[in-house]
């Protein structure tokens, strides 16, 4: 099915992290302060894969290439918004992963890279059978990321402000999930 798999981040990703932080594209999906220079403001990419464990996890999404090889396309965060250290969602309910993607160049948007990427996702997510649901936080005017994740089956719960950013929150629960991809 996927032409997309994914393997854990780690310091030799750094560089591509580094780069995609800085695309207009992933800054406008992160961020709705037209200033800014970074998606993830607060990143120090070396910082961030080094701290990686059970709860907080970085992927790479890699596109296999028909003559053989492979290609970084995006990016992704797993958490158990619950358990990991940051605390980034605050008081939240047990048995949930968190999810964040990105697409890391703008060429390869709108190429069913991300739909693949999430399908991962969930099976990793479900693969715990204690996980009851995945959330998702994209920002509140990002119309098209709702459309995205909306289409997988996830619905909007509340509105939630994270720092500065005035999210929309969406979830996806276990048993939405095996109704819309009983075959994954």
């Amino acid at each position: 099915m996927s032409d997309v798999t994914l393997r854990p981040a780690t310091l030799a990703d750094v560089p591509t992290f580094d780069r995609w932080d800085r695309e207009p594209h992933v800054i406008s999906a992160t961020s709705d302060d037209p200033d800014a220079e970074k998606a993830f403001e607060d990143a120090y990419w070396p910082d961030e894969i080094a701290m990686q464990d059970e709860y907080y996890q970085y992927f790479i999404a890699e596109l296999t290439l028909s003559g053989g090889g492979s290609r970084p396309v995006g990016a992704m965060q797993i958490i158990d918004p619950h358990k990991e250290k940051t605390h980034y969602w605050g008081e939240i309910e047990r048995d949930l992963r968190a999810v964040d993607i990105w697409i890391g160049d703008e060429a390869d948007l709108g190429g069913g890279y991300g739909e693949q990427m999430m399908r991962l996702a969930f099976r990793l997510c479900f693969a715990e059978p204690t996980v009851t649901a995945i959330v998702i936080d994209p920002l509140n005017s990002n119309a098209r990321a709702h459309k995205f994740y909306q289409r997988l089956g996830f619905k909007p719960t509340h509105r939630q402000t994270f720092g500065d950013d005035d999210c929309l929150v969406h979830k996806l629960t276990r048993a939405d999930w095996r109704k819309l991809f009983p075959g994954d």
